[in-house]
């Protein structure tokens, strides 16, 4: 059985160890350039939607309202219209054993509803906003148009209390996806769901699907709210003892009337330090608490494939099911060439999906949350048996561990070898003592941009200078994983695995590339919930 220093050797394959050499590295490549921000007046639709900025003349970047938006667009076609109507509320949760929390959801369950469509289709979702503040949705891992794709004060207006918007694109690609807001941590509330695209062409054989949504729950505890723990962590972590884990009992220190809910240390080998900030009371799996798990059934011998879909706002799950090994098919939506596996490690925002040929009985699927001593439970029954306990730990959590550095991308998918037009280099800064997470020490401000021009060959290299493992998101793009970064890189190969979330480990690099084939102004950002909050974050534009 690998042990663990092995393991994190294994997520990190590829990834250069990041030192003297790195730093200097990060000097030189595309600088960013400030370009003024203004997302224009809303315009409205035939039916007096509120929709995306308009720029009113043309500047030196595309912009979510210019034409060149609408062209791609066209091109992709226009298949069927799949109409689905999502209402953003308050509302009560039950997460099962008893407990009910209020929080904010589409509708009444968690997770949401989840929406399936074919490749092809046209989506059209009309947004009812009946929150007390404004929302958004972002479509997680899709190229979509860029003036649908979520964010606000970049892309679109935020949707007003009170107010409709209407997302509508072509969807050409299949795979799993998911859809959240991109408002501040509404992320961390129960505001998210599966988004499914069927191949019509579909290769593989199996006999039933398995959606597993992975969360960490905080909104509507003992008073806590998402929006009071960025404010608690926000005034730094320097006066806590990083060698404990767990959160006390004592007032918070930000807003709220809730318990402190800062962890004071998620120590994981497998991340290379500290594996979150939240200790959150409750982890789920389709939202429901590992007392009273949800139970998927099935026959002994049937294939199932599994999508599974790492929702959380701060936390890495460590996946495995009790009594199998597991086959990966796809990362974050597309193909890969099938690799064996006994557990899998998801960072926030990653989708894996698997398959597995179900045993005789009642099995285990362990979500850890790693580093936070605590873990999420569902069960899959094909027979017989008594249930496992809510703490159940299968020996395959400690087993083959693949990472998405050793998966290659499948032929139908894979990027052509080609050399980079462009390099852009980010710095990942900050540090839990001060809980000033940032790209290049920079704020946020989505005036500046990090140029690129269609056509090109982008390559992004990422340096994490920081003590903690960060989870990074490109957004209307999928990149290939390039390996090494900085002077460790070969330069002209084919990329490997595609995906648009990289894990990044502290004190390594890593390079990714991608085809800039997708006109906008785009969102590229830590996808821990609160990371992002606190400035880690910055903008990808396209020059004209």
């Amino acid at each position: 059985m690998p042990t663990q220093p092995t393991r994190r050797a294994v997520l990190g394959a590829g990834i250069a160890v990041a030192g003297t050499g790195v730093l200097a590295a990060c000097s030189s490549g595309t600088a960013p350039e400030r370009h003024a921000a203004n997302p224009g007046p809303t315009h409205h639709d035939a039916m007096g939607h509120s929709a995306s900025p308009v720029s009113k003349s043309r500047g030196e970047y595309i912009s979510p309202g210019d034409a060149e938006i609408a062209a791609v667009e066209a091109k992709r076609g226009s298949g069927p219209v799949r109409k689905i109507n999502l209402t953003a509320t308050p509302t009560r949760l039950d997460l099962g054993g008893g407990l009910t929390v209020s929080s904010w959801a589409f509708g009444d369950r968690l997770p949401g509803k989840e929406v399936r469509i074919t490749a092809g289709d046209t989506l059209a979702v009309t947004v009812a906003n009946h929150l007390p503040t404004s929302t958004t949705v972002h479509w997680h891992g899709l190229h979509v148009r860029n003036d649908m794709d979520g964010v606000p004060q970049l892309t679109q207006q935020g949707i007003k209390p009170g107010a409709e918007f209407t997302y509508r694109f072509a969807v050409p690609q299949s795979g799993t996806y998911w859809f959240h807001p991109h408002q501040g941590v509404q992320q961390d509330r129960g505001l998210y769901a599966p988004l499914i695209i069927d191949d019509p062409k579909e290769p593989l054989s199996y006999d039933k699907e398995w959606v597993v949504v992975l969360d960490d729950w905080v909104d509507g505890v003992q008073g806590s709210t998402p929006e009071a723990v960025l404010a608690e962590l926000s005034h730094g972590m320097g006066g806590m003892d990083h060698g404990s884990s767990g959160a006390d009992d004592k007032p918070r220190s930000g807003s709220g009337s809730g318990p402190s809910r800062v962890l004071r240390g998620a120590p994981s080998e497998l991340l290379g330090g500290d594996a979150g900030d939240v200790d959150y009371p409750y982890y789920l799996i389709n939202g429901r608490i590992p007392k009273d798990p949800t139970t998927f059934t099935a026959k002994p011998g049937d294939r199932i494939r599994m999508r599974i879909i790492n929702g959380g706002g701060d936390t890495p799950f460590r996946v495995a099911l009790g009594g199998h090994r597991m086959t990966i098919t796809h990362a974050d939506g597309f193909p890969v060439r099938h690799t064996t596996t006994d557990t899998l490690l998801l960072g926030m925002g990653e989708r894996y999906d698997v398959l597995v040929t179900a045993g005789d009985g009642v099995f285990p699927l362990t979500a850890v949350a790693e580093g936070k001593k605590a873990s999420a439970l569902a069960l899959l029954r094909t027979g017989g048996g008594a249930a496992p306990t809510a703490s159940v730990q299968p020996k395959e959590l400690t087993g083959q561990l693949v990472s998405a550095f050793e998966l290659q991308a499948d032929s139908s998918v894979a990027l052509a070898a080609r050399r980079p037009d462009r390099t852009i280099r980010i710095k990942m800064t900050g540090s839990m003592r001060a809980f000033d997470w940032a790209f290049d020490h920079r704020k946020y401000d989505p005036a500046w941009r990090h140029p690129v021009k269609a056509g090109e060959r982008v390559r992004l290299e990422f340096y994490n200078i920081t003590e903690m493992w960060h989870p990074i998101h490109l957004h209307g793009h999928t990149f290939g994983l390039a390996g090494r970064a900085g002077k460790w890189s070969v330069l002209g190969r084919a990329p490997g695995v595609r995906k648009d979330t990289a894990i990044v480990l502290p004190n390594r690099s890593v390079a990714v590339e991608f085809d800039a084939d997708n006109p906008g102004l785009w969102m590229l950002h830590c996808h821990n919930v609160y990371h992002s909050n606190m400035n880690m974050m910055t903008v990808l534009g396209y020059r004209r």
